[in-house]
């Protein structure tokens, strides 16, 4: 493996090889993607967001606050929600309690679930109808989170953050995972975007400098 550059770009392979040995934390570092997209987010239109399930998962525990009505409590926890209630948890959240990683809810009760948004919003807990958390079939909402689904936005830069895995990954493992993101981001093109789509790619971990990613090593592309 050729030893690190900050300037050199490396095949998604190569990178992924690389992330593993300039890691040097003691704990299981998260893996992360970012790519820069020739898109302008303040225009409705150029707006990228959406859901990918990586195929090895996240490789941590997610977990889920499920907000229902009694009738889907079993229907929840028999999916495997780590938490699963209504007015008592939104007094909680009201509280300042957000020990969780993900909120999934039905649309009968998004009226109640509403009034978080100042405490989910700016921690990005908020569910949403776009990305699977507003849904009556909320044990299916739940299987599909626990299995490593991601939802993902571009943010006010044009940039789109996300964890695609943890360092203990072997290589093929962060590289399918990172190229099954990249490749939902590349359908997600908007049809009012000129120019180049995807200006950068960077793959890195919680401590580790960015590597470049060649864009031409990643099939599908």
């Amino acid at each position: 493996m050729a030893k690190y550059s900050a300037d050199k770009e490396y095949s998604l392979s190569d990178a992924a090889s690389l992330v593993k040995e300039i890691t040097f934390t003691k704990f299981d570092s998260s893996v992360d993607v970012d790519v820069r997209l020739g898109v302008d987010p303040k225009k409705s239109d150029q707006m990228v967001r959406g859901v990918v399930t990586l195929p090895h998962g996240l490789g941590k525990a997610v977990r889920v606050l499920v907000l229902c009505t009694p009738d889907k409590e079993q229907e929840a926890k028999d999916a495997g929600a780590d938490h699963v209630g209504l007015d008592e948890y939104i007094q909680k959240i009201e509280s300042g309690w957000t020990d969780i990683d993900v909120i999934i809810t039905m649309p009968t009760v998004m009226a109640k679930v509403g009034r978080l948004g100042k405490v989910l919003g700016p921690r990005g807990l908020m569910p949403n109808p776009k990305s699977g958390t507003v849904t009556l079939e909320v044990g299916k909402a739940v299987t599909e989170v626990k299995a490593g689904k991601v939802d993902f936005k571009v943010d006010k830069q044009g940039i789109i953050h996300a964890s695609i895995g943890k360092v203990s990954f072997t290589p093929e493992k962060i590289q399918e995972n990172a190229a099954e993101l990249i490749n939902t981001i590349a359908k997600l093109k908007p049809s009012s975007s000129k120019g180049t789509y995807f200006q950068s790619i960077t793959l890195s971990s919680t401590m580790s400098p960015g590597i470049q990613i060649d864009k031409t090593t990643i099939e599908g592309l």
